[in-house]
C-alpha cells in the first residue's frame, strides 16, 4: 500500500528512474508531473522519454526487457503501445487483465513486469464529479484505442448507462465492447450517431493533439447541455473543448485525468502516494492550465 508523502520515511536521498514509451510524446507534461511528484516526496526522480516511431513486435520486446535490466522502477507507456507491450508482461492488474491494456508497467523487486492501468483510475476519479450527469443518457466516446478502454471502464463505474463508441477502425470499437461489456457498449458508425442527444462527449482519440490542429467532433454537435471531456491535454484548450466552451458546454479538459493518472502512477512506481497539488504544479509548468 502507497504511503502518503506526509508520513512518509526514509526517502531523502532515494533515486528513481522512470520513463515513458510512445510516438509521438515530445510535448508530453509526464517528465514534469513526475518529477515534481519526486520532489516533494523526498525522492530524485529521472524520467526518460522513449521516443519511437512505427516499432514492431520485436523491437518492443527488446525495448520491455532493455528497461528490466537497466535500473529503471519503471514506465508509462501511451499511443500507439499500450496493447503491444501486453506479450512481454509477467502479470496484469485486474482492472488491466479487464481492459486488455496498460499505461503502466512496473519492474517488481523479483524481477518481473507487471502491468497496471492507471489512466482508468485515474477517469473514474474525474468521471465521478459527473455523476449526476451520466445515467439520463448515452455518453459519446470517440476513440477505441487504449485511451477509449481507459475512459469508457472510468465512465461505467461512475454511472453511466450506455456508452455510444465510434472508432474508424471497427474491430477496435468491437474490442472495446467485449473488454466492457456489450449490453453497456454500443457501436454506432459515425461520430454523428453518437454524439447526437448525447449527455457528453469523450475524445479518447489523438485528434487535436498538437501539431494536429483539427477537432473529432464538428462544433454543430455539441450542445449545452452536454459535459465534453478530452484525453488530449496539449494544448490545454484543445480545438474540442475551445468549440465546447463557445457552445456553453461542461469542460473536462484532459489535465484533470493526466494528473489524477500521474498520482496514481508514482505511487505504483515508488510506493509514495504524492500531494496532487504538485503534480499539478508540474503539469502546469510543462503545459499550462486551460484558460
Amino acid at each position: 500500500m502507497a504511503r502518503r508523502a506526509g508520513a512518509m520515511t526514509g526517502q531523502a536521498g532515494r533515486r528513481l528512474l522512470l520513463g515513458l514509451l510512445g510516438y509521438p510524446i515530445a510535448n508530453s507534461a509526464a517528465p514534469a508531473m513526475m518529477e515534481a511528484a519526486g520532489a516533494a516526496c523526498g525522492i530524485r526522480v529521472h524520467y526518460q522519454l522513449l521516443p519511437f516511431e512505427n516499432a514492431d513486435a520485436g523491437t518492443i520486446g527488446r525495448l520491455v526487457e532493455a528497461i528490466r535490466l537497466t535500473g529503471f522502477a519503471g514506465i508509462n507507456v501511451t499511443f500507439p503501445y499500450k496493447q503491444a507491450v501486453l506479450p512481454f508482461l509477467d502479470t496484469l492488474s485486474e482492472g488491466a487483465r479487464a481492459l486488455g491494456c496498460v499505461n503502466l508497467i512496473r519492474i517488481e523487486p523479483d524481477g518481473r513486469l507487471s502491468g497496471h492501468n492507471t489512466d482508468a483510475t485515474g477517469f473514474a476519479q474525474v468521471a465521478a464529479a459527473l455523476h449526476d450527469r451520466l445515467a439520463a443518457r448515452p455518453v459519446a466516446v470517440i476513440g477505441a484505442g487504449g485511451a477509449g478502454r481507459a475512459m469508457g471502464w472510468g465512465l461505467l463505474e461512475a454511472g453511466a448507462g450506455e456508452l455510444r463508441v465510434f472508432d474508424p477502425d471497427e474491430s477496435r470499437a468491437e474490442g472495446l465492447a467485449q473488454a466492457l461489456g456489450p449490453a453497456r457498449v454500443r457501436i454506432v458508425p459515425t461520430v454523428q450517431d453518437a454524439g447526437e442527444g448525447a449527455a457528453g462527449i469523450v475524445n479518447a482519440s489523438p485528434v487535436g493533439m498538437l501539431p494536429d490542429t483539427g477537432s473529432p467532433v464538428p462544433p454543430s454537435l455539441i450542445a449545452p447541455s452536454m459535459f465534453v471531456a478530452d484525453a488530449v491535454y496539449h494544448p490545454p484548450l484543445t480545438p474540442l473543448l475551445a468549440a465546447a466552451r463557445a457552445a456553453g458546454a461542461h469542460l473536462v479538459p484532459g489535465r484533470a485525468m493526466s494528473i489524477a493518472q500521474a498520482v496514481d502512477g508514482f505511487a505504483l512506481f515508488s510506493g509514495v502516494t504524492p500531494p496532487e497539488a504538485a503534480v499539478a504544479a508540474g503539469f502546469d509548468s510543462a503545459v499550462g492550465a486551460v484558460c
